[in-house]
């Protein structure tokens, strides 16, 4: 049969092209070295296709300090930018409008002086203010749990958040003045309940003070809820991470409907970004690390219903060391590819009706509920972090994960399982796979900031302004004054994030958080024939051949790297393994863990550091302990320590570097031991090869 001719075979319908969702924002978490140098990466990286900007800054930054003060050594431009000023702030963002920018800023107890610095230099651009918008981090609760970036106690603290919410709600009405952190709980060990309940009882004390601060309006309270935001992780269990986020959002709508009586749907909607888990990024075999981030990426896109408004993923060799640009750029573009590529956009929520999901949420909300209760029993959040509570539920939580690792219950594959691999061409030359940071930056900086406070005998500052402004900032925080405009003043004055910070601590002092080792129980048995019981024999029989009672371990924290997790798993397992624990928590000079170190007559000095500051730091600590007469206590180091760092501190005499491969905590302790006994001239024992 001849074929018919093209124009007379049926046409199928013609279909409108679908509608999709428009993505989500695309950031990087991003900063290093300087302003400058962060400058650069940020218009490369909006170049690529970033939609906002994720601004990480340096340690110091973060807790208060110029980059010339004692704690900085060493902490400088290394995990973010260094801004100790408004010219370092001009510098960040030059080139680039704010007014059309939306930039999240991750930054909590020094918070108000950052969107302070962020709203004079847009003012100097010309822009609206009222047209500014991003989010200031600004959770200080999860500081004190699990980041250790806090400066002040709780109550000040949640002043500062207070007076920040109430100003913007009233002056940059599209800045989000707060974003509720639950991302750095689940890096510290908590369950997804913990993590629900935690953020929102840390939501319930901020709006709670807010709403009795007096200085919102009753009939504007629903702006304020409308502006809360939240900040949270996801995991590689992405079924039930996608869950969680939708009975966080069950649970937000009920909060605010009922506690504070918003009855404008727009302005219950449970609002948040996410950074994908980096907890879970493996050091060994490092290339698995893509398709975790996928998973995770997945549990907070594919549900309209509770999809992030804001997403960044961080790189796959980020347990190796600090991402390079490219590292960045492949990031990005997994994003990209799921959003533009993919047709995901295209659908309502696909878990709608699913009764397996439903009750999965029904079980979630309902564990979170009850722990929001227990929390609300004890005071609320602030109460919970002062009485060592929440840190200690966290610290279990964590021991409990960390000994499922080590006993192959929760398989992680290329580290406790499906180990043999083939060589990694990505990581073939390790000291080429991250980022380093030039040691000469902080020397630069710190010159920088010199001739900063030099030139503020010119216009348009001169030199009693500063003082001026801090001496407003001062009296104001004894009063119940609202402290962004006093802050704002010396921002314009040329004040510096630590005369800002030490400013502030004059008045409300500062606070050293609960540590939660002590409370934290026995989470590895230690019954005849485990591995802990054989260390703990090792342990004993160690302190009887020295003719001591007990082998003292120091776990030291030295500079301003708050991750104290790593710490705190240590200490608790080394307790448990026999020894006496010295843990004074983070944040220690040098010089401080050697006092510690001679006043406790200790066996070993423990240190933990994953900023990158151990390239100066642990040799100033093995220099004190020569110094002092105490050379033959062995030193180990653990943390994101590369390769080639790791040789130098053991030429400078390091008895022992751990980094994230060595998951094994019971067997670290062992070593630990070992190098006690090596130091001592003891005869080696043995212990078991693996935990």
């Amino acid at each position: 049969m001849p074929e018919r001719p093209e124009h007379s075979r049926p046409q199928p319908p013609s279909a409108a092209p679908p509608v999709r969702d428009r993505p989500w924002l695309m950031r990087t978490y991003a900063g290093h070295s300087t302003a400058e140098a962060s400058n650069e990466l940020y218009r490369r990286n909006l170049a690529k296709g970033q939609t906002g900007l994720s601004v990480a800054f340096d340690l110091p930054t973060q807790t208060g300090y110029d980059p010339d003060h004692i704690l900085a050594r060493g902490e400088v431009g290394r995990v973010g930018v260094p801004v100790s000023h408004l010219g370092d702030m001009r510098r960040l963002f030059q080139g680039i409008p704010l007014e059309q920018m939306n930039t999240s800023m991750t930054i909590n107890a020094t918070a108000m002086w950052l969107l302070a610095l962020y709203q004079v230099v847009a003012e100097e651009q010309g822009a609206d203010i009222t047209r500014l918008s991003g989010t200031t981090q600004n959770d200080i609760v999860k500081e004190y749990l699990s980041r250790g970036t806090h400066v002040f106690p709780p109550g000040p603290s949640l002043r500062l958040t207070t007076d920040m919410i109430a100003y913007t709600v009233a002056h940059i009405p599209k800045w989000n003045p707060i974003n509720i952190c639950s991302y750095h709980l689940q890096e510290a060990g908590a369950t997804p309940v913990q993590e629900i309940a935690y953020a929102m009882s840390t939501a319930i004390a901020v709006l709670d003070a807010v709403r009795d601060s007096g200085q919102v309006p009753a009939e504007r309270f629903g702006d304020v809820v409308a502006r809360i935001s939240f900040f949270v992780n996801a995991g590689v269990r992405f079924v039930e991470e996608m869950c969680k986020m939708r009975a966080f959002a069950r649970i937000w709508d009920r909060l605010t409907r009922e506690r504070y009586g918003v009855r404008d749907e727009k302005q219950r909607r449970f609002r948040y970004g996410v950074q994908v888990n980096s907890l879970g990024l493996t050091e060994a075999q490092p290339e698995n690390n893509v398709q975790r981030i996928v998973l995770e990426m997945l549990a907070v896109t594919l549900s309209k219903d509770a999809r992030a408004r804001a997403v960044q993923l961080p790189a796959w060799n980020e347990a190796l060391g600090l991402p390079r640009p490219w590292d960045q750029q492949w990031s990005l573009r997994i994003q990209q590819v799921l959003a533009h590529e993919s047709d995901l956009l295209e659908y309502e929520d696909l878990f709608a009706g699913s009764h397996v999901v439903e009750a999965k949420v029904d079980a979630l909300a309902a564990e979170s509920l009850a722990e929001i209760e227990r929390i609300e029993e004890m005071g609320g959040a602030l109460a919970a972090v002062e009485s060592g509570y929440l840190k200690a539920r966290l610290v279990t939580s964590h021991a409990e994960r960390r000994a499922r690792i080590e006993n192959g219950e929760e398989k992680i594959v290329g580290v406790n399982c499906f180990e043999t691999t083939e060589p990694n061409p990505l990581t073939a030359d390790l000291d080429t796979a991250v980022h380093t940071v030039d040691p000469d930056v902080e020397d630069a900086v710190a010159k920088a900031l010199g001739a900063w406070r030099d030139g503020r005998h010119q216009p348009p500052f001169h030199h009693s302004r500063p003082g001026k402004a801090l001496e407003q900032l001062k009296a104001a925080a004894t009063t119940d004054a609202n402290l962004m405009p006093a802050t704002l003043e010396c921002a314009r004055a040329g004040v510096t994030t630590g005369e800002w910070a030490a400013a502030l601590r004059e008045v409300f002092g500062e606070y050293r958080a609960p540590t939660g080792v002590s409370g934290a129980p026995l989470a590895v048995t230690a019954e005849p024939g485990t591995p802990l019981a054989a260390v703990r024999e090792k342990v004993r029989r160690t302190a009887d051949d020295l003719g001591t009672g007990k082998l003292r371990l120091l776990v030291g924290k030295p500079g301003l790297d708050g991750h104290s997790n790593g710490a705190e798993q240590i200490a608790v397992r080394a307790r448990d393994a026999g020894f006496e624990v010295v843990y004074q928590g983070i944040r220690l000079t040098p010089e401080q863990i050697v006092s510690a170190a001679l006043a406790e007559d200790v066996h070993c000095v423990g240190l933990s550091i994953l900023s990158g500051s151990h390239a100066q730091l642990v040799p100033d600590v093995l220099e004190r302990l020569r110094a002092a007469g105490a050379g033959d206590i062995p030193v180990v180091v653990g943390g994101i320590i590369p390769g080639v760092d790791a040789a130098r501190l053991k030429e400078a005499g390091v008895a022992a570097v751990f980094t994230p491969k060595d998951f094994g905590i019971t067997e670290i302790i062992g070593r630990i031991v070992d190098e006690i006994r090596t130091a001592n001239t003891l005869d080696s024992l043995e212990v078991p090869a693996h935990a």
